[in-house]
């Protein structure tokens, strides 16, 4: 199997010498392969963004090893990795370009790792991959892509999103609760949309959620996160085979602490 990231003994600290003094990342180890789906999940405070941060260079480490597919990429910028990794935010509006049309954000996703120039012009050769990626979607946009994407409902708006994330397949994919802005049926809706690209397309991902179910559901791996801490990953049957008391259950017997359901989800 080939390694797409690999983090070395991450540490991450933040307001270092203060009162209030976090370290938030202690020595994580953690090696995803090409194609695996890997869902996290974990409570408040728990790492998760700051894993997701530290991963795309929005954090700098302070110890430890970043790799992306076999590249030592610890000290490059965001910018840098960009052309490597794709994400989605949990909020809706960021990832696209409200007063621009669905085709023309498309056509800057288009050119992710490119030169870009200052033409937003889009070509007729392109506009028929546009559309032929839109039909992925199965929400009609290919027959809208004039339309501004401001105009667009939140879960339209995230689904385009993810479409322009992965519309030159990144070889690392980030979801950092990418649904959690979403009513429940359109949540879902993503969700089932996220797993179809993603298998499709012969993606890595990493995807962060406060659902314990979704986390079971979805994706090949579950990494649970607690106090900095990989305390549970498990995989394939395994995971499979997981229900909520289980992963309770699991939680409990590797990190000495009790958590609720109810505790991840408000957190």
């Amino acid at each position: 199997m080939t390694a797409i990231l690999e983090l070395k003994k991450i540490h991450k600290s933040f307001e270092v010498g203060t009162v209030n003094e976090n370290h938030v990342l202690k020595g994580i180890d953690l090696t995803i392969e090409k194609e695996e789906f890997v869902t996290i999940i974990g409570g408040n405070g728990a790492g998760k963004s700051t894993l997701l941060n530290s991963v795309a260079g929005t954090y700098a480490v302070d110890e430890g090893e970043v790799f992306l597919d076999g590249k030592n990429a610890t000290h490059k910028r965001t910018n840098d990795r960009a052309k490597d990794i794709g994400r989605v935010f949990q909020d809706t509006k960021m990832g696209t370009a409200t007063r621009l049309t669905i085709e023309e954000n498309l056509a800057v996703a288009f050119k992710r790792g490119k030169k870009r120039g200052l033409s937003l012009g889009v070509k007729d050769k392109q506009r028929e991959v546009f559309k032929e990626q839109l039909k992925l979607l199965e929400l009609g946009l290919e027959s809208r892509l004039k339309m501004e994407v401001g105009l667009l409902s939140g879960g339209q708006r995230q689904a385009l999103t993810l479409l322009m994330a992965t519309i030159v397949p990144p070889k690392l994919l980030l979801l950092d609760e990418h649904t959690a802005a979403l009513d429940p049926k359109t949540s879902q809706m993503v969700l089932k949309l996220t797993d179809k690209i993603v298998r499709e397309k012969k993606l890595t991902a990493l995807m962060i959620t406060h659902n314990m179910e979704d986390a079971i559901k979805h994706g090949t791996r579950l990494i649970m996160l607690h106090n900095g801490k990989i305390v549970v990953d498990v995989s394939g049957e395994e995971k499979n085979k997981l229900s909520v008391p289980d992963l309770l259950a699991l939680f409990q017997k590797n990190s000495g602490d009790t958590v609720t359901e109810d505790a991840l989800l408000l957190s």
